[in-house]
């Protein structure tokens, strides 16, 4: 995910040259990652009726691997 955010900024037009820039993107792409996942898995509980507790679950895994 950080590596397309990095070339999404330099198809923007944004200069990703500096080392210190190159880390706060990737730490902000880390972050914004994790949001939405963390969105999307509450909305899966949400709808907990349905038997979707285990799609929260592997959602929120994928911030782990």
């Amino acid at each position: 995910m950080t590596k397309t955010i990095i070339e999404m900024a330099r198809e923007t037009g944004i200069e990703v040259w500096r080392f210190d820039l190159q880390m706060r993107l990737e730490r902000f792409a880390e972050l914004v990652a994790a949001h939405e996942r963390e969105e999307c898995a509450k909305l899966c509980e949400d709808h907990d009726d349905y038997g979707c507790q285990h799609y929260a679950d592997a959602i929120r895994a994928r911030g782990k691997a």
